[in-house]
């Protein structure tokens, strides 16, 4: 008997060496950290190098609401649900920053029965790997400003430093300080400022590593700064590489932690999904591959942000091939895109979900694009109605699209065993998989592309500075390499304000910088900020520690 048929069955989290045995993890394969969670050694994914590849499932989302459309807590519950079926499956997800986490979105490891556990230490400090990846950025940063205190030897043009400092924590007031005051003994002063965690190179690279060498070499090509005569100053300029591996090396390994229906769960960096690449690991993803039939992995955001980046940056770096696409749709974020106010979107209106439906449309063309099919997930929230669901489910149906229900906060694993058969039986076709656009293309070309193809931008303009800055980019060498675009999550287009299918809009791209040690160029687009700041009420206010220990509030 299948000890998961039954709806009712949430199981107590088990110590994490079963979690381990399920992916035939070996005690000696995984360092825990206490009694439920672990790091998996680097060594356990070279000893299955062999092993034929499970199914890469990919969950994606349409352009979300401020709080999110719960695109976790599908992942975690379509994860249950195939394990339900009978199949051997790892859930793969990024961690949580706790930027959202004290911010506008609280925690990050799913909802209601659809929950990774401990969610709080997940949530919260976890294994260090967030501390580690904001030491090591540091490191640099303090390198090179002591650097140009004893004497500035490498010729670096101080107004050519790009290397800000980190912090994982949304902070308006870092963005632009001033550093090095009070005196000669306090260094050099200059400009300078603080981005997340998230945003860092090292998180970015680290999560497109595939070895500690590869991580070394990855490292010694960070960018810092350029010297008065245009030469690049990197980490390895700095001779900053081997102390920043050192710092690094348990945050390479992924993480290993469970459901609370019991699902092994990898747990591996979290580079956002709007300014960086926004997927976990290629370490987690792999090795889920090789221990599990099926693997439910998420990239942030809609597909235009996570999804393109997940399979135009990692899946091409990494080799990666995934069966489907898995897009998450909600009937408030609908009403929003068909022109309901964001404090009225709990309010029945079936007409506006018909009116918001081309946002939806869109994301599933894009997920076309890539080749893979779309499934649609119908993601239950209380206030829905029949009505307005059976408005969406009949659009879905004329259209041919693949769906199901979706409703996993309010009953785990079992409130989506009707789209896990589905994404099962759609993953037995073999993907027509491709990136949208190939590398010896132009810098200017791959933006275009993007920008065209998947916001469905009528073009893009580049600003005085984006222009100059492609050039030399170019110039450098840079221009075989992918793009990574950051822009609002909000829309489409680079204008948070614009909702539904915007068309007849423009793309304005403000500069470009490389982040040679990720292996991509970022393209900063529209507004975008790199360090957030906190709502008028964040998530903060709400939490607390009880006497007895227990955190309240954070999930």
């Amino acid at each position: 008997m299948n000890p998961y048929a039954d709806p009712s069955l949430i199981l107590s989290p088990r110590p994490i060496t079963e979690t381990a045995a399920e992916l035939g993890l070996a005690p000696d394969e995984i360092e825990p950290y206490g009694s439920r969670k672990a790091k998996v050694l680097l060594e356990a994914l070279e000893q299955r190098r062999d092993t034929p590849d499970g199914r890469l499932i990919l969950v994606t989302a349409i352009t979300p609401t401020p709080a999110g459309e719960g695109k976790t807590t599908v992942s975690i519950g379509l994860g249950d649900a195939l394990r339900r079926i009978g199949k051997k499956t790892c859930i793969a997800l990024r961690e949580p920053s706790l930027g959202p986490c004290f911010g506008v979105k609280g925690g990050a490891t799913g909802g209601g029965l659809a929950q990774l556990v401990p969610a709080s230490d997940i949530n919260l400090h976890f294994t260090g790997d967030f501390h580690a990846i904001t030491t090591a950025h540091n490191l640099l940063a303090a390198m090179l400003d002591n650097h140009l205190y004893h004497g500035n030897e490498a010729g670096i043009d101080l107004h050519s430093i790009t290397w800000k400092r980190v912090i994982d924590l949304s902070d308006r007031s870092l963005r632009d300080i001033v550093i090095g005051l009070g005196g000669k003994a306090n260094g050099i002063p200059r400009q300078s400022g603080f981005d997340i965690t998230t945003a860092s190179e090292i998180m970015a690279l680290l999560c497109l590593a595939t070895s500690r060498a590869d991580l070394e070499e990855r490292l010694s090509r960070v960018i810092v700064a350029n010297t008065k005569t245009g030469k690049p100053v990197t980490a390895a300029t700095l001779e900053a590489v081997g102390a920043m591996s050192v710092v690094l090396k348990d945050a390479l390994r992924p993480n290993l932690v469970q459901s609370m229906e019991g699902t092994p769960a990898l747990v591996h960096g979290g580079p956002f999904g709007n300014i960086a690449h926004g997927c976990n690991s290629v370490l987690a993803t792999r090795l889920a591959l090789k221990t599990a039939d099926f693997v439910v992995t998420e990239a942030g955001f809609g597909s235009d942000l996570g999804a393109e980046k997940f399979c135009d940056i990692k899946c091409r770096s990494a080799g990666l091939t995934p069966r489907l696409a898995v897009v998450v749709a909600t009937i408030r974020a609908l009403k929003l895109h068909g022109g309901v106010p964001l404090k009225d979107i709990t309010k029945p209106k079936p007409k506006a979900v018909l009116a918001g439906i081309p946002n939806l449309e869109k994301h599933c063309e894009n997920v076309r694009a890539f080749g893979l099919r779309p499934v649609v997930a119908i993601n239950r929230f209380a206030a829905d109605t029949e009505e307005e669901i059976a408005a969406l489910a009949g659009w879905l149906d004329s259209a041919r699209i693949d769906w199901a229900p979706c409703d996993v906060w309010a009953r785990g694993g079992a409130g989506a065993e009707e789209l896990a058969r589905l994404v099962s039986c759609v993953s037995e076709t073999e993907p027509r998989f491709r990136p949208v656009y190939p590398l010896d293309i132009s810098i200017r070309g791959k933006i275009d592309t993007v920008c065209r193809a998947i916001y469905g931008a009528d073009g893009v303009d580049f600003s005085p500075t984006a222009a100059g800055q492609i050039k030399d980019l170019e110039g450098a060498g840079f221009d075989r390499i992918p793009i990574c675009i950051a822009k609002t999550q909000y829309s489409l287009s680079d204008n948070p304000k614009a909702l539904g299918r915007p068309d007849g809009f423009r793309v304005h791209v403000r500069e470009l910088k490389v982040s040679a040690g990720a292996g991509f160029i970022v393209v900063y687009a529209g507004s975008i900020l790199t360090m957030p700041g906190l709502p008028h009420t964040p998530s903060a206010v709400k939490m607390r520690l009880d006497p007895d220990g227990t955190v309240q509030g954070i999930t």
